[in-house]
């Protein structure tokens, strides 16, 4: 595992889309998210945006360049504001530094605190390396959907949905 770098947080601003659509194109990385194209990126963005600006999103930051992020899709529906969908992205040079416990743990703080969210929630496939941080964080698997992705070599993979009570 690589040094803890000193990292600090702030709230996501639309200058951060940049790199949001650079880290989506690193290595591997769509093969966590259901997008394929460039134009799923730019809309996927585009939405991380628009909660942005609702104050659910932070940017890690190491020496005052992003390099990390993580999103709270906050519910707007009154009977459903209780709880929330994620998710994180880190560039791919900050990886197995900590930058994403260090998010899940601010944007979980930001759920409760600010939104009053009582369960964070996430969809994860099977071969997400990110899902030994989320089980090590407390998550835990509470349904699957078989084969819900298929790849373009024609591998299945299984969707994970896990949640955690804060």
């Amino acid at each position: 595992m690589g040094s803890k770098p000193v990292v600090t947080m702030r709230k996501t601003t639309e200058k951060d889309s940049p790199f949001f659509l650079k880290w989506f194109e690193q290595e591997g990385v769509l093969d966590g998210f259901p997008m394929t194209d460039k134009r799923e990126v730019e809309d996927s963005v585009r939405i991380w945006m628009l909660y942005a600006k609702k104050g659910s999103s932070i940017t890690a930051l190491y020496k005052k360049k992003p390099c990390g992020s993580a999103n709270l899709y906050i519910n707007d529906i009154e009977k459903m504001k209780h709880h929330s969908l994620f998710v994180i992205l880190v560039d791919e040079k900050m990886r197995n530094r900590g930058i994403g416990t260090l998010l899940l743990k601010e944007i979980s703080r930001i759920a409760k605190e600010k939104f009053k969210v009582e369960i964070l929630h996430l969809e994860v496939y099977e071969n997400n390396p990110a899902l030994n941080l989320y089980k090590r964080l407390g998550f835990e698997e509470y349904g699957r959907h078989p084969r819900y992705l298929k790849d373009e070599k024609g591998n299945y993979y299984d969707k994970i949905l896990m949640q955690k009570e804060l």
